[in-house]
């Protein structure tokens, strides 16, 4: 085995082919280390985001024959990775399948370790090349192909599709103080705020999450407000509880609202009746989340005018304003992040390579 590790490497030095070496590993059921795809490696599809949906996204690429490459700047599924450890999905199992895999859980909703576990095995079981913990940093579209580069290589190829999601930049409350310590815009368990004095920013799925379970093991909960109540979007199951904690008072909520100033052991919320000082010791402000704008800008994509950002695309082949580039998934809603899910974009995966094979075909024809 070591002699034929050696000679697949040899392969490549005197080749330059990822193909070649790829094949020799797919022989043996042995991953191709990332290490040995070089530098300026040239690839048909390079999928950016390795959760649900660029997976999807990578079962059809394989599945249609193509040479491609998940790049994942964290772990696999990592939005999944981040959210509450104790999460329920607002979905049904089946609703979340990929690539026609089954997903059993316990009960009708999976929970956060389903998810992962579920995923985790359809990476593994279908093989698929995924460079984890590799970040994006720069996209060049050249006469015939896009040069990608990365925090470890370079790459040249045809198609780009991004499925990079939106959990990873916080929308921000831009008041004085949320940039100490004790802020945070992730919640992951309540254990940390046992005893402690918690102020919960939000009134959607993630806030009341947060607001029940720290509760629960003991802390003191505010919620603080702008709307005159709970998000309509909360999960039904949770509702009904979450409103009889502020009612019997568990839960002190302010609505109509507003967090002002945030300072080492109190916080400033503006209310109906009046600015009020209450002591504080955590903040979780769970004020939603974006794609990354910036990034989306500097390839080119055109965003809408009002405060969505919607990104240009058409509809029917997911493919932008920039020529053979694709956007899969929830990042395609923009700031109305509630729009696309897991169970209502795997369709985009389907609708890319449907559209990428046509060209490939015209391409070879022509």
């Amino acid at each position: 085995m070591c002699f034929g590790i050696l000679c697949g490497a040899l392969k490549v030095q005197v080749f330059g082919a990822t193909r070649v070496v790829q094949a020799f590993y797919d022989l043996h059921t042995v991953p191709l280390p990332p290490s040995m795809v070089f530098m300026d490696s040239s690839l048909d599809v390079i999928i950016v985001g390795g959760g649900p949906i660029g997976l999807a996204c990578g079962l059809e690429a394989r599945k249609a024959g193509l040479e491609y490459v998940i790049l994942e700047k964290g772990c696999l599924v990592n939005s999944l990775y981040h959210y509450p450890s104790n999460m329920t999905f607002f979905s049904t199992s089946e609703r979340i399948e990929i690539g026609e895999v089954p997903f059993v859980s316990n009960n009708i909703k999976p929970t956060r370790p389903e998810a992962l576990e579920y995923y985790r095995r359809i990476a593994v079981s279908n093989r698929l090349n995924i460079h984890l913990e590799e970040r994006v940093t720069e996209v060049r579209p050249g006469p015939e192909d896009y040069f990608v580069q990365t925090s470890i290589r370079g790459y040249h190829t045809r198609y780009i599709i991004l499925a990079t999601g939106f959990y990873d930049i916080p929308v921000l409350m831009q008041v004085p103080g949320e940039e100490l310590p004790k802020v945070s815009h992730y919640y992951k368990e309540p254990h940390f705020y046992v005893m402690r004095k918690v102020v919960v920013v939000g009134a959607n799925n993630s806030a009341v999450d947060a607001a029940l379970e720290t509760f629960r093991k003991g802390a003191e909960v505010t919620m603080v407000v702008r709307s005159e109540d709970i998000g309509k979007r909360v999960k039904y199951w949770v509702r009904p509880d979450i409103e009889n904690r502020i009612k019997e008072g568990s839960i002190r909520a302010f609505f109509c609202s507003e967090l002002v100033a945030i300072r080492e052991t109190a916080v400033d919320i503006r209310t109906p009746g009046g600015l009020l000082t209450i002591p504080n010791d955590y903040v979780l402000a769970m004020t939603g989340y974006q794609p990354d704008f910036a990034f989306l800008r500097k390839l080119g994509i055109r965003l809408s005018d009002d405060e969505k950002m919607a990104p240009a695309y058409d509809p029917a082949t997911m493919e932008t304003n920039q020529k053979n580039l694709y956007l899969a998934g929830v990042v395609c809603g923009g700031m109305d992040t509630h729009v696309w899910f897991i169970e209502n974009s795997r369709v985009h995966a389907t609708m890319i390579f449907r559209d990428i094979l046509s060209k490939e075909t015209e391409r070879v024809s022509a």
